[in-house]
């Protein structure tokens, strides 16, 4: 599954959705995320919520693509973010 969503802090989203801190994504309950896949950065949660829903009518192959590209901004982004610390 690939799941897709916005946040202005990475780090405390991921550990919502690990179950780390309270208040994760429905999604999760039943799942927990293994891996960040993609980071992109917006200047302003309009333009975030807009490429959000443009990601999420995306078929998984085009996913997959937009991840391996050079959009993805995944490595400003720390390690300690990526794994799950549970």
């Amino acid at each position: 599954m690939l799941y897709t969503g916005i946040t202005i802090d990475v780090n405390r989203r991921w550990q919502q959705h690990a179950g780390i801190l309270k208040s994760g994504a429905k999604f999760f309950r039943a799942r927990k995320p293994k891996t960040l896949l993609l980071v992109e950065i917006f200047n302003d949660r309009s333009s975030a919520s807009k490429r959000e829903y443009e990601i999420k009518k995306l078929s998984r192959e085009k996913k997959l693509l937009l991840i391996e590209s050079e959009i993805n901004q995944i490595k400003q982004i720390s390690d300690k973010t990526m794994t799950d610390k549970k």
